[in-house]
């Protein structure tokens, strides 16, 4: 996900979220938590000022929702072809099976059913291990057959038993061919070098405008060797979704605020007929350039996260509504984007001369879906393609709810890692005073300005980085939050106006990137996600390269580990000299040195501190991992049929959300 920070981002989602108290009121009488199993908490979200939208703007949003949650099956077949037919199967058990549920054996499925639910297939939605269920194969066989599954269907169960099979969803193999070894369904018969050899003849390197080759489809090579694209679009891969899709969004036009959005919305369902990415960056001109209306929304394939390669994209799906008040913050951010680019520690060839059309917003969720869903970022900052940033500008958006939610959920639970991990009650204090805020500004800056920043040297293509890419671009947006959070500038801003947030957000960043966040990770194992990795390239890299001047000290109290920052202001210099490299690293496509930088300080956890922080974490009794069930949306009718009016219903099941969107939303047989 290039720039779609799946903010599990900056903060580690629920690890930072839940370690502090929220300043804002509690509200008793809405249970967020609604249920919690394996490493997974789920939560409901509010929809606030859902009733100041116009029954127009509620028509918009309610059908771009509906678009949305149509892409479920593209989303769920793109991490493994199997993973479809899995889900059919526990659709069917869990819906028509009439033997004994109280059972431990049943129980044990029932896990194992909802965890497959929550990551969109067989795979961790984070660390990408396939999971396996706690229950025998046999049980399992036997729930098969009660339920009168086809003999075919009992083939899905050496996808779900065999650990050696599809071990990883993307694989992060440093020995093997990682196209082949990765679960993903974006390759089919070819090797990593049959693919970088295809693309590789289709670039063109003096191009002003490039392709986004290989984003919306499927490379498979034919009995006689013959390697060939096949493109998700109408009449190809994904028809039958795609065709609701579009049938939702042509209704969704009726309802556009604006003449722009009626546009982008022609061109974003012209781009599903005829899968041409020439129409997919017409459709991001129009749509980056809607600026003024209430109602936004995500749809297509947009991130390249869990392609090993970098270069496939993810179906996915958002619609959120822009909080007026709250976007008073960013809407300061976005006007002085030049300032900060012409500021920026980096060598002046790689910062934008001019900065364009640089948008940044608060907004509420409204539906979360394929990639998206349940588990979603809190900030996003859009088009990827580097020439639309750099010609037309991009929109940056802080996903408020979402945090809003993950705060208030964590304030149901009765401990919390920050009082397990911080070294001092003073620590503690100023996260909780300053914590909840920090994270928000970081945020902004990391969207609206950090992903926004710097420019490729003329030739670099956007994907010289390869698998390193998606790692390197976060830690380069991150680096830029970081290092502005404590510029007077900000203060100038009345953005930050005690030093000691931005030092409390300092702290916490290095303590999650050194440690907590491994508390997600099973022991033993390398460090493999994305963001987890850029946090930890950050923080390991600071932490060996102010070591001679105690800029970040590592101590010991009663058994336990701590790393305290001493000098901020040599930590914002680190901060400035990593993101100096970095950025040169990414305008000048050096794949060697971002492979190096990632290789010593991502990916290798030290055993004993990580069988630490896991046993500190265990004590705690906490979920490192939150997602959401949607609000239902629903249509009000007067005595004639018309639509008076839509009104918000908050379920509290994840599993019944599950089985309901798969009798209104499957597309894919």
């Amino acid at each position: 996900m290039n720039n779609f920070t799946k903010m599990c981002l900056t903060l580690g989602t629920v690890i930072s979220m839940a370690s502090c108290a929220s300043s804002q009121e509690s509200e008793p009488k809405f249970k967020y938590t609604v249920d919690e199993f394996a490493d997974l908490k789920i939560i409901r979200y509010k929809i606030p000022s859902w009733d100041k939208l116009s029954l127009q703007q509620k028509a918009y949003a309610y059908h771009l929702s509906e678009a949305a949650k149509y892409g479920r099956d593209i989303t769920w077949d793109q991490y493994c072809a199997y993973n479809l037919p899995l889900r059919h199967v526990l659709e069917k058990i869990l819906t028509e099976y009439k033997g004994d549920k109280t059972s431990e054996d049943y129980q044990k499925f029932l896990l194992y059913a909802k965890r497959v639910f929550f990551s969109n297939g067989a795979h961790h939605h984070y660390a990408e291990d396939k999971f396996l269920p706690t229950c025998s194969r046999d049980y399992f066989a036997s729930l098969m057959k009660a339920v009168n599954c086809k003999d075919e269907d009992m083939d899905i169960l050496e996808y779900v038993y065999n650990p050696d099979l599809f071990v990883q969803r993307r694989s992060t193999s440093k020995t093997g061919d990682i196209v082949k070894l990765s679960a993903v369904n974006f390759y089919d018969g070819v090797s990593r070098e049959d693919v970088e050899k295809f693309y590789k003849s289709m670039e063109k390197k003096d191009d002003n405008e490039p392709i986004s080759y290989g984003l919306n489809s499927k490379l498979v090579k034919s009995k006689d060797g013959k390697v060939y694209e096949q493109k998700w679009k109408i009449g190809g891969l994904y028809s039958s979704a795609l065709e609701k899709i579009c049938e939702e969004l042509e209704k969704a036009k009726l309802y556009a605020e604006n003449d722009i959005q009626k546009r982008a919305l022609t061109k974003l369902i012209e781009y599903y007929h005829t899968g041409d990415l020439r129409t997919w960056d017409e459709f991001n001109i129009e749509w980056v350039q809607d600026t003024l209306g209430t109602v936004d929304f995500i749809n297509g394939f947009i991130e390249d996260y869990d392609d090993p390669l970098g270069r496939k994209a993810t179906w996915e799906g958002y619609v959120h509504i822009k909080d007026a008040d709250a976007s008073m913050r960013t809407s300061l951010l976005s006007e002085n984007a030049q300032w900060f680019e012409d500021h920026s520690p980096v060598d002046p060839r790689f910062r934008k001369e001019k900065v364009k059309g640089i948008s940044a917003k608060v907004v509420n969720a409204v539906a979360l879906a394929g990639a998206c869903y349940p588990a979603t970022p809190i900030g996003i900052n859009l088009p990827n393609a580097d020439w639309i940033r750099k010609e037309h500008g991009s929109k940056s958006v802080t996903i408020a709810n979402i945090t809003h939610s993950y705060d208030l959920a964590a304030q149901e639970s009765a401990k919390s890692t920050l009082s397990e991990f911080a070294y001092s009650q003073g620590e503690v204090d100023d996260y909780k005073k300053y914590g909840e805020y920090a994270d928000e500004v970081h945020t902004d800056l990391h969207e609206c300005l950090g992903h926004a920043s710097g420019q490729l040297l003329p030739g670099v293509s956007s994907t010289a980085l390869g698998e390193y890419s998606s790692a390197l671009e976060e830690a380069r947006a991150d680096l830029f939050g970081l290092y502005y959070m404590a510029d007077p500038k900000m203060m100038d801003l009345g953005i930050i106006k005690d030093k000691r947030a931005y030092q409390s957000h300092y702290a916490n960043y290095i303590r999650n990137g050194l440690m907590v966040q491994f508390s997600r990770v099973e022991l033993g194992r390398q460090n493999t996600e994305a963001h987890m990795q850029n946090r930890k390239l950050i923080a390991e890299w600071c932490y060996e390269k102010g070591m001679a001047d105690n800029v970040i000290e590592k101590k010991v109290k009663d058994g336990k580990t701590y790393f305290v920052v001493n000098d901020y202001e040599a930590l914002r210099g680190l901060f400035a000299e990593l993101l100096a490299e970095i950025q040169r690293i990414k305008s000048e496509g050096d794949y060697e040195a971002g492979k190096n930088l990632i290789e010593n300080y991502a990916v290798n956890i030290d055993p004993v501190l990580h069988k630490e922080v896991l046993e500190r974490y265990a004590a705690l009794n906490l979920k490192p991992y939150g997602g959401f069930i949607n609000p239902d949306i629903v249509e009000v009718l007067d005595e004639n049929g018309n639509v008076v009016d839509y009104v918000l219903e908050y379920k509290d099941s994840f599993l019944e959300q599950q089985l309901d969107y798969a009798k209104k939303y499957a597309t894919l047989k």
